[in-house]
């Protein structure tokens, strides 16, 4: 009788600690993002969680940018982030994400919390930059249901932006998706001008120097993109969003404006189906 109420009590234990100490993980696919766009630096970060087996079988930590660009990990790679430059390890941010992911993996240590005042660790080799947001975010995705399986075969970030700026306005178009478990769970519609004292179209608009807000019955420009990006997310194919010969839909509530968000996406998504 001890020994079965022993045995009861560890596993109730195990759970209430998590995974790092035995409890099992419901299968599935896993996403969480922050809140917002940081301040400094503009980046919004990802994480995309696998559990297969009652186990973490893969993480995907990355991010998406109020600036116009790729996904941080294609930035990085391609020299655009600058964290090798000054890090002593001498790797960029996504190699040293890279670790962090595997760290996850090899220990399943989701109640990790061995961190410095400020966010970085000493106890993942390869990893100086902060962690703290990688842990809190694969906390916050376990703890959400999982991502219901969806239309797409590819899970990743895909980004697509126009050709050229265009010659009356100056602004090129660009989308980044996120897509988990076959399913879209972020959108971002943005824009970079050809001035490079400009903002990003979004920037630009949150500052109110867009100059839609005062014109446009439904508001300025972010106003109209989110209700854009809200009903992709709903409709999960941009090629199902019926568009008028202007460029315009009928279609999106609460949104007026060309919606370049559309032919963009179904270019971008291309490479997920």
């Amino acid at each position: 009788m001890r020994n079965r109420i022993t045995f009861t009590l560890l596993v109730l234990v195990a759970a209430a600690l998590g995974p790092a100490y035995g409890a099992a993980l419901k299968d599935g696919v896993y996403f969480a993002e922050d809140k917002d766009f940081a301040p400094q630096g503009g980046w919004k970060e990802q994480v995309v969680v696998t559990v297969s087996g009652g186990r973490i079988a893969a993480v995907n930590w990355n991010g998406v940018s109020n600036l116009g660009v790729a996904d941080k990990k294609t930035v990085a790679a391609a020299g655009g982030y600058g964290m090798k430059k000054g890090s002593k390890l001498g790797l960029e941010w996504h190699e040293q994400a890279a670790n962090v992911e595997t760290y996850l993996v090899k220990t399943q240590d989701t109640g990790f919390s061995k961190f410095k005042a400020d966010g970085t660790t000493d106890a993942i080799s390869g990893a100086s930059l902060h962690v703290k947001t990688f842990f809190d975010l694969v906390k916050q995705a376990l703890a959400a249901a999982p991502v219901p399986k969806g239309i797409y075969r590819k899970d990743g970030w895909y980004f697509a932006q126009q050709a050229s700026f265009d010659a009356q306005t100056g602004w090129k178009d660009s989308v980044l998706i996120t897509v988990a478990n076959g399913t879209i769970v972020d959108v971002v519609w943005n824009g970079t001008n050809k001035d490079p004292a400009k903002k990003s179209k979004l920037l630009q608009a949150l500052a109110g120097t867009y100059g839609m807000g005062k014109a446009a019955r439904l508001g300025e420009w972010n106003v109209q993109a989110a209700a854009a990006q809200a009903f992709l997310l709903k409709v999960q194919d941009p090629a199902k969003i019926a568009m008028k010969p202007d460029g315009t839909s009928d279609a999106v509530s609460g949104a007026s404006i060309h919606l370049t968000m559309v032919p963009l996406a179904v270019e971008a998504l291309k490479a997920a189906r």
